[in-house]
């Protein structure tokens, strides 16, 4: 590239990344709303929250990627045109080509980020995103503990415990299937969480157990130390299923046909690593789209709205389009192959459009 051409390029792409990182702030603000339960309900670290929130980011960046493309290609030329800049570079001999090329290269580098993000950087979050969402709601301490309040994480059971210091609960009552003839009670000075085999148990000091016979007379049985079961009211097993957007492409591609549920997903997981593949060519239809606007007409001293708003448009259809044949292959493998047909037929005839000599595509002549 010549010093013009960089220059172009670096406009453009100082566009991108602007949009891009001020669109993505938004979506990840909105999403860490949703994500505030894991404050709430499973009173987890700030620190916790954050990093949910950040590995979210990932897949959102992917999502708005070519429209950012689109927007950063439209505001940077059109900037450039208004400035003359463009102007002078046509008149200095550089031809539409050589114009359009610096916006061109940008969107197949994004293209490849994009597929980088999809193949790799995307499924690699989102697992350790699944994971630590699971981690934070299968937190017993977290879960059953609420100091001066009642929790019942199950139907047959309720847990209270005055105060916590550390990993020692102070004052523990645990009411095991309450409202039922063989309920029971245990009351101890204090507990702390186990693991027994494998299984989440709490461990009770200095208690009591009481339970009514079939006569109605209150039975208690004290205790210096007891262990109380929780695996059959634990409903979190701690295993993470993952689904097609936690998958890398070759687990998209090549399903486990012993795993039932695998083999019932896998026209999704069919349609899923196609999109992977095929969303980072919608960058350089929209950065064509985008040249087209602006430098694919003749040139006109009132500006470019109407070609704008077109393109816009079409841009618009577009994402509308590619997002509903990524639906529909969901359930018709035959739609996989019309995942490639739309960009790459896009990109073919903006090519063909844009780069034959004076296009009137817009309908707009020299004034």
């Amino acid at each position: 590239m010549n010093r013009i051409q960089r220059y172009i390029f670096f406009r453009v792409m100082r566009s991108v990344l602007i949009i891009v990182g001020g669109l993505a702030l938004l979506a990840i603000l909105a999403q860490g709303l949703s994500r505030t339960d894991i404050i709430v309900e499973n009173r987890q670290s700030a620190l916790t929250y954050f990093y949910i929130v950040a590995l979210g980011a990932p897949q959102i960046m992917a999502l708005l990627t070519p429209m950012a493309m689109f927007v950063a290609g439209i505001w940077a030329l059109n900037r450039l045109h208004r400035d003359s800049e463009i102007v002078v570079a046509e008149a200095a001999g550089m031809t539409q080509w050589q114009i359009a090329s610096p916006v061109i290269r940008l969107a197949v580098l994004g293209a490849l980020v994009h597929l980088g993000v999809n193949l790799w950087v995307q499924p690699t979050a989102q697992r350790a995103l699944r994971e630590t969402v699971q981690a934070a709601r299968a937190d017993l301490a977290s879960s059953l503990v609420r100091p001066g309040q009642f929790t019942t994480p199950d139907e047959n059971l309720t847990v209270f415990v005055r105060s916590q210091d550390g990993t020692d609960l102070i004052g523990v009552q645990i009411a095991e299937r309450p409202n039922q003839p063989d309920a029971r009670d245990y009351l101890a000075q204090r507990g702390r969480f186990i693991d027994v085999d494998g299984e989440p148990s709490i461990v009770m000091f200095d208690g009591e157990i009481h339970q009514l016979d079939a006569n109605g007379a209150l039975n208690v049985l004290e205790f210096d130390q007891s262990t109380f079961d929780l695996s059959p009211f634990i409903k979190e097993t701690g295993q993470v299923t993952l689904k097609a957007s936690d998958r890398y492409l070759h687990e998209l591609f090549r399903i486990d046909r012993s795993n039932y549920q695998e083999v019932q997903d896998e026209v999704k997981f069919l349609a899923e690593g196609h999109a992977r593949l095929t969303t980072p060519i919608i960058s350089i239809a929209m950065a064509l789209l985008a040249i087209l606007a602006v430098i694919g007409g003749s040139f006109n001293r009132r500006g470019y709205s109407r070609r704008i708003i077109i393109a816009s448009a079409g841009a618009l259809v577009l994402i509308i389009v590619q997002l509903s044949v990524q639906s529909a292959a969901a359930s018709d493998v035959a739609m996989n192959a019309v995942q490639w047909i739309v960009p790459l037929s896009v990109i073919a005839a903006l090519s063909v459009v844009l780069f034959k000599p004076r296009s009137k595509l817009f309908g707009v002549v020299p004034t």
